[in-house]
């Protein structure tokens, strides 16, 4: 990787939380396989949380979709090659943004969804903030993989949700709410269950969890990583 040019774009913010955790874990892991300091070239673009939820929550998707793919060309401009979009909501539009890009976007649904098969998941629950788990793209991307995925009742989001905005996002960790969203998941028929929000693994860990969880933070990193080391040594 000596020498490389090779930039990943990270659209962040999305939480600040989430994202200071995908740098972290970026260059953590690229440390621990390469043992060396050419890390990849980074480029943060982060966006206005407050602006980005409410256009999710008053479902303007248009509007949603111009800001998310403004901010990718800003990325690209900077020189990205490959781009992440660093939470699990703003790939509900993932199909209509990589359209209207010019650079690869690594889809952390994809990527959720091809461990959930390598690991015979046949039932999954998924969790995340209100919109991701009221929307479907989560559904249709693991149904291509045979695999079915349920939601929490209507209750159970917005317990889930408040805790991701109130506490987690703002990087507080209560372990009150690590035991409710453990109650919710083990109260659930599956073998399996999403994090689709990045700041739940930063609560939620494989040993509290009875069944496997698939932090999806953690494999967005490891996709995205393998992606640039493959990149970078055929150049």
């Amino acid at each position: 990787m000596k020498g490389s040019k090779k930039r990943l774009g990270i659209l962040g913010g999305i939480s600040a939380a989430s994202t200071q955790k995908y740098y972290q874990k970026l260059t953590d892991l690229y440390y621990s396989l390469e043992k060396d300091y050419y890390y990849p070239e980074i480029l943060i673009n982060s966006l206005d949380f407050q602006y980005f939820t409410d256009l999710e929550n008053e479902k303007r998707t248009t509007e949603y979709i111009q800001y998310i793919v403004s901010s990718i060309h800003q990325l690209q401009k900077a020189g990205a090659d490959v781009i992440i979009m660093a939470a699990n909501s703003p790939h509900s539009v993932y199909d209509e943004v990589k359209t209207r890009v010019q650079v690869p976007i690594i889809s952390i649904v994809e990527t959720t969804a091809q461990k959930a098969k390598e690991l015979n998941l046949k039932k999954v629950l998924l969790t995340g903030i209100k919109y991701t788990m009221q929307s479907d793209f989560y559904q249709r991307k693991f149904k291509t993989y045979g695999i079915d995925v349920i939601v929490p009742d209507e209750q159970e989001q917005i317990q889930i949700d408040e805790i991701i905005f109130k506490e987690l996002a703002i990087g507080k960790f209560l372990q009150s709410s690590r035991e409710s969203i453990l109650k919710i998941i083990n109260g659930k028929n599956v073998d399996g269950v999403i994090l689709g929000c990045t700041e739940l693994p930063l609560l939620i860990k494989q040993e509290n969890c009875r069944i496997p969880i698939l932090d999806t933070l953690t494999l967005h990193v490891e996709k995205t990583l393998y992606n640039l080391l493959c990149k970078l040594k055929e150049r």
